[in-house]
């Protein structure tokens, strides 16, 4: 076949490499950085974009020390460097050597001032944010239904909790008009009550990817929902408006899938963990029980109680000795005090004295008692009256008178 000279794609890749190389020597450019990778060997591989065109770049971890700001999307920088050709991939990039800042990006400025006007009007504030349900019955899932984000999503769920129902609102990630539906599924989900969560995440992406998610009007939706929502946009470098008014922000899907299935098993043996501490618990609180009532047997409490009674009963025995002959003692006094009383009595009675042989002597008209002999005439009538009887007398005489 008659043409042009074969060559293989090796040697096509030497030819491009020499002719780019040969002829750009050490060039500076101005660009939007976006796709911002570091990489596990320390390398950050980036992409500077304008209006118009992107290309690929490299800086080298022995360059990245030397740098005084860590780079990320949508700064606007500048860079010094030269053009090289990856001759596995067949792409050319742009080995900087050097990196300044000139000025952020445009699309980072957008995003600073779309932050502000939306935390002014409190959509960013902690007290709006609603809790997440422990154990959700049914998740709901906004997402593109192709992407590695729900497929982690659904790994994770169906390892930790497989009871979940989950309930997939298929949605465009990114590109034109991927906000507006965003902005629908999450009404809609409201509207019906699709879920007792919902997950709003894609993966990873460039800021350009990401800007669905930062759109006002999703990011009023994500703050008016009355169900929680969980952000879940990109890796853990990723950030997005809708992660400010989300009630949770995650950093990866499979993250936000974690967060929403508390895992079932864990929770079961921490169940049965307690069962088992309360049970032997509960077993040492009646060992010690029995302890303490063992004593209390029927032979024991008798002899306790008997224990208990006999010092009483003896006390009560003395008591009533003690009270018997204190009573004793008092009628034995009472007795003697009532005999001398009665002797006293007897020797004061006329009778007593009459007994005696002595008698009584009155007049008989008036029954004076007459004491001695004064005052009585002879011939009055007396009448003597000893201890038996009545004497009747006249008086002849009377001497010795008062």
């Amino acid at each position: 076949m008659a043409g042009p000279e074969k060559l293989t794609v090796s040697e096509l890749t030497e030819l491009i490499r020499r002719t780019i190389e040969g002829n750009f020597g050490a060039l500076c450019v101005e660009g939007e950085l976006s796709n911002c990778r570091p990489s596990s060997t320390g390398h950050l591989y980036f992409t500077l974009k304008d209006t118009g065109a992107a290309i690929s770049a490299v800086m080298f971890k022995n360059r990245l020390r030397s740098l005084g700001f860590e780079p990320k999307d949508g700064m606007l920088l500048r860079v010094r460097g030269n053009l090289s050709v990856y001759a596995q991939r067949g792409t050319y990039q742009l080995v900087c050597e050097e990196m300044e800042q000139a000025g952020a990006g445009d699309i980072l400025l957008m995003l600073e001032k779309r932050k502000r006007l939306l935390a002014s009007e409190g959509l960013f504030d902690e007290e709006r944010k609603k809790p997440l349900p422990r154990f959700p019955e049914t998740v709901g899932v906004i997402s593109s239904p192709t992407g590695a984000a729900l497929r982690d999503i659904l790994s994770v769920l169906g390892r930790r909790a497989a009871g979940i129902r989950v309930i997939v609102l298929p949605a465009p990630v990114q590109g034109e008009g991927a906000s507006e539906i965003l902005v629908r599924r999450i009404k809609q989900a409201n509207a019906w009550r699709l879920a007792d969560v919902l997950i709003l995440g894609r993966g990873g992406g460039s800021l350009e990817d990401l800007l669905p998610f930062s759109d006002e009007g999703l990011v009023r939706a994500v703050a008016a929902s009355e169900l929680p929502i969980i952000s879940a946009v990109g890796h853990e470098i990723d950030w997005a408006l809708s992660d400010f008014a989300a009630d949770l922000r995650a950093p990866t899907p499979s993250a936000a899938a974690e967060l929403v299935s508390g895992n079932r098993n864990e929770v079961l043996d921490s169940v049965k963990n307690l069962a088992r501490v309360f049970e032997s618990a509960l077993r040492s609180r009646l060992a010690h029980a029995r302890l303490l009532i063992k004593p209390f047997g029927l032979e024991d409490l008798e002899y306790r109680f008997r224990s208990i009674l006999q010092p009483v009963l003896v006390r009560f025995d003395d008591a009533k000795e003690n009270l018997l002959l204190a009573l004793s003692e008092r009628c034995g006094e009472f007795r003697r005090r009532v005999e001398l009383t009665r002797t006293v009595l007897e020797a004061a009675s006329p009778l007593a004295v009459m007994e005696r042989g002595f008698s009584v002597v009155v007049r008989e008209k008036d029954g004076t008692v007459l004491k001695d002999s004064g005052g009585i005439a002879e011939g009055e009538r007396l009448l003597i009256r000893p201890l038996k009887g009545m004497v009747k007398a006249r008086v002849e005489s009377a001497e010795g008178g008062a």
